[in-house]
């Protein structure tokens, strides 16, 4: 086991032998990792986590997270990995490590996550588009394992049918279960023989499916599929997100049952900022980070937290900053702030002061932070 310090957080990798490596499309890969009966619990996830992945790229350390493909069932960690350039840091992974070389792999981590309810009826809905697929399918493959009562519906985007990844395991998965899943392929740069599925998953493709193919319910004649559904899962570039989640919202899906995976850093909301706040000028911060500790002042509380300590230049640990991630989560052990989204912390940890600071809005005039999470 080796920590590391990733996203200013202590982080715990462990060594993992490639077990099997396959080349998707073009610009896409999987690794496969089989898991020491030793590191068996240290490997234990859910459907839709993620690990990271720390290797050697043009002679420096790049740490990457990668979705997982598997589900928890199949005991094993798979990866589906895009490469955005030749030179870019993916490509090196792809040309550099093979089968039977051993990589250092974080433990599993991230909250795109569902609890599974195998008694009950359920309809979900998935969203995503190229690399955004993975942890999708890691939740459709465990949910037609465990939940036989659930049905679900997969909207898949992608430039082309060249690009379209898992396309084998996805039909192999619509033959085994197809009264309870149905698969679409939307193609933006591709014609298609009905030109309904050509061009991106947006609000307008969204009222369309809606119309068009979630309409009838063969469970309840008096509603439609959409109003029957539970839960709506989005993965895909954060423009993507934004727009499917304030569609599915005004759809009449509330927030808490939209959830989605954000694969860059995104710097815009998700959903829009109703609130007005009272103008507050020069908020003292203090913050705890890595055992040591800092000061800042922020020129007003016009601007989220996380954001104003990065433009003063604090090394603070985030990623997105939509509120998705949990990176930047910290406590909030004194003073008042206003929590504007939250896909992330559970109602516990924000009952015990928990909160993120990209999404975090200063509501009096002294704020103190603990990112070491103690």
């Amino acid at each position: 086991m080796e920590q590391q310090i990733y996203k200013g957080k202590l982080t715990q990798f462990h060594r993992l032998k490639i077990a099997k490596k396959e080349e998707l499309t073009k610009n896409t890969f999987s690794l496969e990792f089989g898991i020491p009966e030793n590191l068996k619990e240290n490997f234990r996830f859910d459907a839709g986590q993620f690990v990271s992945i720390r290797f050697q790229a043009h002679g420096k350390e790049i740490i990457n997270d990668f979705s997982m493909t598997s589900a928890p069932y199949e005991h094993k960690i798979a990866l589906g990995i895009k490469m955005n350039s030749p030179e870019g840091a993916a490509s090196q992974l792809f040309q550099n490590y093979q089968e039977g070389d051993e990589l250092l792999v974080s433990e599993p981590g991230g909250r795109f996550t569902l609890i599974s309810k195998p008694s009950e009826f359920r309809t979900i809905v998935g969203f995503a588009a190229g690399i955004g697929i993975t942890p999708i399918l890691s939740h459709f493959k465990n949910i037609l394992h465990n939940e036989p009562r659930t049905r679900l519906f997969l909207f898949f985007g992608n430039k082309s049918s060249e690009d379209l990844i898992y396309r084998n395991e996805l039909d192999r998965l619509a033959k085994m279960h197809g009264e309870r899943l149905q698969i679409f392929y939307f193609f933006s740069r591709e014609k298609t023989a009905n030109s309904f599925f050509h061009g991106r998953l947006d609000d307008k493709k969204l009222s369309l499916i809606i119309n068009q193919i979630l309409h009838l319910d063969d469970t309840d004649e008096e509603s439609t599929i959409w109003d029957a559904v539970d839960e709506v899962l989005i993965c895909g570039k954060g423009e993507m997100i934004k727009t499917l989640a304030n569609a599915c919202y005004h759809h009449g899906i509330p927030k808490k049952n939209i959830h989605f995976e954000l694969f860059e850093e995104f710097n815009d909301d998700i959903y829009p900022v109703e609130k007005e706040f009272p103008l507050i000028e020069n908020v003292e911060l203090e913050f705890k980070m890595l055992g040591k500790e800092y000061s800042a002042i922020l020129p007003t509380n016009e601007e989220r937290i996380l954001q104003q300590l990065l433009i003063q230049q604090f090394q603070v640990p985030y990623s997105c900053k939509s509120g998705i991630c949990g990176s930047c989560e910290c406590i909030l052990e004194e003073g008042e702030v206003e929590l504007l989204e939250n896909e992330y912390l559970t109602e516990n940890e924000e009952e015990r002061g928990h909160i993120l600071a990209c999404m975090s809005i200063a509501k009096s005039k002294k704020i103190k932070l603990n990112f070491d999470l103690t």
